[in-house]
């Protein structure tokens, strides 16, 4: 499963770096990609393994905001 969240709060490259690794490390995450420009976090993920809502969870607890 693909998806795409707008994420706000996002401004460095400590950012992205923060994002990709702990979604990254989430189980059934394959791929997570950071758009700082658009403020958005690209994600492809075995739904069957993890959620949406625990891929926002984790972007949040990280400091951000879900859009």
């Amino acid at each position: 499963m693909k998806d795409t969240l707008k994420v706000q709060g996002m401004s460095c490259n400590h950012c992205v770096n923060s994002i990709e690794e702990s979604v990254g490390n989430l189980t059934g995450v394959s791929s997570v990609k950071v758009d700082l420009g658009r403020g958005e976090v690209s994600v492809e993920f075995d739904n069957q393994k993890t959620t949406l809502d625990q891929i926002k969870k984790t972007i949040e607890e990280q400091g951000y905001d879900i859009a």
